[in-house]
């Protein structure tokens, strides 16, 4: 008798066990706060994407948001996520066209980001060079938009930072 009370209390705490790891509580909350945002207003786009879907420009990102740009810095919450390796990418719309303008080159027009803070070099990063783990709970990260003008105030503040962190 005790044994089979025993087992029914295992098989519920398993069957609590189980149906609490695809619950949202194990799921992370991620702030990510953008700095850098032109004045010039318009939308920040913001995509999560795991390692499969980064490569491709035209996935559909693991999570995303779209807001208002503010200037200096804008804060993106997004709940739910999943834990496990991701890389941000992110680009202001100045314009609110629903998309990233470019040169006739191909060069960005519009302020753009990455996580880790990776610059792109003729294409953008590898995913190893943006990547970064998400853990259940509260997470952040924290990225500065840049411009393809090398003497932008974008680049300019974004350096200045980097220098800080590095002594």
């Amino acid at each position: 008798m005790n044994w089979s009370r025993g087992w029914i209390r295992l098989s519920i705490a398993g069957v609590l066990a189980a149906g609490l790891a695809g619950s949202p509580a194990v799921a992370a909350t991620l702030t990510i706060r953008v700095e850098n945002v032109a004045a010039a207003g318009g939308v920040l786009r913001l995509g999560l994407y795991d390692a499969a879907r980064y490569p491709d420009d035209n996935s559909r990102p693991v999570a995303s948001a779209d807001v208002p740009a503010i200037p200096g810095e804008t804060v993106i919450t997004l709940h739910g996520v999943p834990p496990g390796t991701y890389a941000i990418q992110t680009f202001q719309d100045i314009n609110a066209n629903d998309r990233m303008d470019s040169s006739w080159l191909g060069l960005p027009l519009e302020p753009f980001g990455f996580s880790q803070d990776a610059t792109p070099f003729l294409s953008k990063p590898s995913f190893d060079d943006v990547k970064f783990t998400v853990v259940a709970g509260e997470n952040s990260q924290t990225l500065h938009l840049q411009t393809m003008s090398k003497d932008s105030p974008t680049n300019k503040a974004r350096d200045a930072v980097r220098a800080r962190q590095r002594k």
